[in-house]
């Protein structure tokens, strides 16, 4: 098996199907963008926002108990409290 291979049969264990991981990701940011408050962030604070989505797609549709999304959801949110 190749490295790619291996390293997406990882990734599906610990996160669960791609398809679905997406839709949770996609309907979270659907959510986020319509309202008036989303114009008024800067460019980081919305990439902030639209990569702590993805780490909570990951947590709901595959392992909630891995520890690094719910670190890299802090890390996200403190790259822009920094920034404040």
């Amino acid at each position: 098996m190749s490295n790619l291979n291996e390293t997406l049969n990882e990734r599906g264990n610990r996160y669960g199907d791609f398809r679905d991981h997406a839709l949770i990701a996609q309907d979270l940011q659907d959510v986020m963008r319509p309202p008036e408050g989303w114009n008024r962030l800067s460019p980081h604070q919305k990439q902030a926002l639209t990569v702590i989505a993805d780490k909570i797609a990951r947590i709901l549709n595959g392992d909630p108990n891995y520890a690094d999304n719910w670190h890299d959801i802090q890390g996200y949110a403190r790259l822009v409290e920094e920034r404040l």
